[in-house]
């Protein structure tokens, strides 16, 4: 456990580094060119990004060291920050935004990528607690992940707003370049005893996108509570798109970042939570109930102008979000066999991720070139402005508020459902289990 305890860490740092970058880049673009458009764009390139690389991830997991995977993905991060560091120093057109600028677009992408590359991590740490932890504790080891992602959102929310305010994206990138310099030097001193033989019984190292494929419709209701999650994600790239740009049209950036950081305190104790009660009989269970809640407040926490209501809505919004995660991982863990769950960890984020880019590519221009002005001077403003509000961010507002009631509906049909039983019956019989023996 020693060792895992160490990989929390180390995993602490890199979430740091990549989510400090991703924020500051988003939170300097708004600023910048005072653009939904432009912040929308970020979050899809993130979205389909993930989901184009994903199974490929997971394959290099299943396949690699787990722990030289993730030592392989800080180096590469840290590479990417360096180019693109240099990219801004060297090029005004980029350290001036302009949005027509090829140049811009592809600093965005290089910095986005150095991110995206962190997504190896994901899915390696959920296979090493598989590995390293009993499985009566697993629920629980991935409530101590979920700790670990809050304390690194708390951090990040802090940091990013400060260091944009402060120096830009140079004092961003120059931060990254040195946070992923200490994870690599403390990740080679970090031991873990991995199967030699993880994938014996797989052909040569490759995508196996079939033979995933199978093992996923071979878990009865498996692919079903994947695609529930990609229809969750569908909606949720509503937030990914706009929810920056609505928080900076209620503050500075520097309150926003510190609203972040305070709100993210429920992730740690929504981890610390879990780390201590686990998550129940039947996480399925757990993940439906947590997103009916999710939607609910979801619909509600912005239909007025009020920061309050953005700070609770976000706070239980971060609250419930270890308890989703949690129980899907708990789910895979104990139903997926050990050897392919790289690659199923893998699968599932880029069918996952698939559905947020058609959100967040559409629903920034939608929401700047159709709800901001129906809110602004038009139906919706003549209609429903004097008690719901007038203007740009009362229409980012509105798409928030059809999101949250879509979601509801979306779960209620989820919990009715057969799929929903099989999973439920497949995770109490564990099926499709083959575990190495926990490594201590």
């Amino acid at each position: 456990m020693q060792s895992f305890h160490h990989l929390l860490a180390n995993n602490l740092i890199a979430n740091i580094t990549n989510f400090t970058v991703w924020f500051a880049l988003t939170f300097w673009t708004f600023l910048e060119t005072q653009s939904v458009f432009a912040t929308g764009m970020i979050a899809g390139i993130y979205l389909v990004l993930t989901a184009m690389l994903g199974i490929w991830f997971g394959s290099l997991v299943d396949h690699h060291g787990k722990r030289n995977m993730m030592l392989v993905s800080s180096i590469a991060s840290l590479i990417l920050y360096i180019v693109a560091l240099g990219g801004y120093l060297l090029d005004p057109a980029i350290r001036g935004a302009e949005v027509r600028s090829v140049a811009l677009w592809l600093f965005i992408l290089v910095s986005m990528f150095a991110v995206i590359v962190g997504n190896i991590r994901m899915i390696a740490l959920p296979t090493l607690v598989t590995l390293l932890v009993p499985e009566d504790r697993r629920d629980k080891a991935n409530g101590l992940v979920g700790m670990v992602s809050g304390i690194g959102f708390l951090t990040t929310s802090a940091i990013s707003g400060f260091l944009v305010a402060w120096g830009g994206m140079v004092a961003t990138l120059a931060f990254a370049i040195a946070l992923s310099i200490a994870a690599i030097v403390h990740l080679l001193f970090v031991h873990v005893d991995e199967p030699r033989d993880t994938g014996a019984h797989d052909a040569a190292p490759r995508i196996d996108l079939a033979g995933t494929f199978r093992v996923v419709l071979g878990i009865p209701g498996l692919f079903a509570l994947i695609l529930f999650a990609s229809f969750n994600n569908l909606l949720g790239g509503v937030f990914m798109a706009l929810m920056d740009a609505y928080g900076l049209s209620l503050m500075k950036v520097e309150q926003w970042g510190l609203l972040w950081a305070v709100t993210s305190s429920a992730f740690i104790l929504s981890g610390a939570l879990i780390a201590r009660t686990g998550l129940g009989a039947n996480p399925v269970r757990t993940l439906l109930l947590v997103n009916l809640v999710t939607w609910s407040i979801a619909a509600v926490f912005t239909v007025q102008s009020s920061i309050i209501l953005l700070a609770i809505g976000c706070f239980i919004w971060m609250f419930l979000g270890p308890y989703a995660e949690a129980a899907e991982q708990t789910t895979l863990q104990k139903v997926v066999p050990f050897e392919r769950q790289g690659r199923v960890f893998g699968f599932a984020q880029s069918v996952e991720q698939s559905a947020s880019p058609l959100t967040a590519f559409l629903i920034a221009p939608l929401t700047q070139f159709v709800f901001v002005p129906f809110m602004t001077d038009g139906a919706g403003a003549d209609a429903i402005g004097d008690w719901y509000g007038r203007g740009p961010e009362r229409g980012m507002a509105l798409v928030f508020t059809i999101a949250g009631l879509l979601g509801v509906a979306l779960t209620l049909v989820a919990f009715g459902s057969r799929s929903y039983r099989r999973i439920s019956a497949a995770y109490a019989a564990g099926t499709g289990r083959a575990e190495p023996s926990p490594a201590e």
